[in-house]
């Protein structure tokens, strides 16, 4: 089969190419429970950008170029091709979307439905993804696609969908009608949080963005206030939240100032939620203990979690803007999100 192949890290992201089109051997059915699952559509995230230019590394490659070469790709969306021989309930030519993480199903956390944060493996950052015609996961990550839902439409949904509905979710618990929300860059996650919270809560929306286009979309998206990311937005925000601040900050960018400028329009006793990384963190203890504003991470959602979002999907409630490029592309689209030329989340589509 046809995939795309990182051979090389590329730590300062100078490269025009960094992943090479080439032939590699197809996905085999090596354990009772795995499936095949044909590709119709895999996302493009910027955690792919910082597995290219070696982010990551410490976490997933401690070794240097052990996992290399690798197939990117961790958002993924297709048909059944194959399945082993202890699947039950899935047949060849259903159509699923791909939770990313492979948990062994048997530690604490897969027990609990934490899957991400269980032992196993992540396919597209520390074994081969779906930058391909195809990929082999378990059958305990598939969930059947409405008949509504395309796979290229909602492949996204898989990753980047899945992390801002956790987020969201978890802010929506707080939050109360006459209260606010604000989100941190509407590009591929934050458009989708945004209609979360719009579905889920009644508290009003703001949204700061360094890009005029990306305000557009999160106005289209049920934005109720839009602010330009200029050097004015602390200000603002302060300004039309009556100088106490937002009572949630949904951060999808996490570098540059965006986190200390995020802990800053987090209202006492507010929430400030991480998601974006490439940033660090640091905050006085005398101002966590003074405002009492919790700091939350926020990794991948669960199994469930991604089934709640279909659903939500399939009502109309959250709709993906996306872009669409031949699998062969996946450097031009690479190169385009690097340079914030992508409006929503790109797909391959093989």
């Amino acid at each position: 089969m046809k995939a795309q192949v990182l051979h090389a890290y590329d730590d300062e992201l100078t490269a025009n190419n960094w992943l090479t089109y080439q032939d590699v051997p197809d996905p085999k059915i090596s354990k009772g429970t795995d499936v095949v699952v044909r590709i119709g559509g895999a996302g493009v995230c910027r955690t792919d950008i910082h597995v290219i230019e070696g982010v990551l590394r410490p976490h997933m490659d401690p070794q240097g170029n052990s996992l290399l070469p690798l197939i990117l790709g961790h958002e993924n969306a297709g048909w059944i091709e194959e399945v082993g021989p202890e699947v039950e309930g899935f047949k060849k030519g259903d159509p699923v979307i791909v939770h990313p993480k492979i948990a062994n199903g048997t530690c604490i956390a897969s027990r609990k439905g934490q899957d991400m944060h269980g032992a196993g493996s992540f396919p597209g950052l520390d074994c081969n993804g779906g930058y391909a015609e195809a990929l082999v996961t378990s059958a305990r990550n598939i969930i059947t696609l409405p008949k509504l839902l395309e796979p290229k439409d909602v492949a996204p949904y898989a990753n980047a969908g899945l992390t801002a509905y956790r987020a969201a979710k978890k802010a929506t618990r707080d939050l109360l009608p006459g209260q606010y929300a604000l989100v941190i860059g509407a590009g591929g996650l934050g458009h989708v949080a945004i209609q979360v919270l719009r579905a889920m809560c009644a508290a009003e929306i703001i949204v700061v963005d360094v890009n005029n286009s990306s305000l557009r979309l999160a106005e289209e998206c049920g934005a109720d206030h839009l602010i330009k990311a200029d050097g004015g937005e602390i200000d603002a925000v302060l300004s039309l939240t009556k100088g106490f601040g937002a009572d949630a900050v949904l951060d999808f960018v996490g570098e540059h100032a965006t986190i200390t400028n995020g802990i800053t329009m987090t209202r006492r006793a507010g929430s400030y939620y991480i998601i974006g990384y490439g940033g660090e963190l640091r905050v006085p203890a005398i101002d966590l203990v003074l405002s009492e504003k919790k700091i939350v991470g926020n990794l991948v959602g669960t199994w469930a979690e991604l089934a709640e979002l279909m659903e939500l999907a399939h009502r109309g409630l959250v709709e993906l803007e996306t872009q669409e490029f031949e699998l062969e592309d996946a450097n031009k689209a690479l190169q385009q999100l690097l340079h914030g030329k992508i409006r929503g989340r790109a797909v391959l589509i093989p």
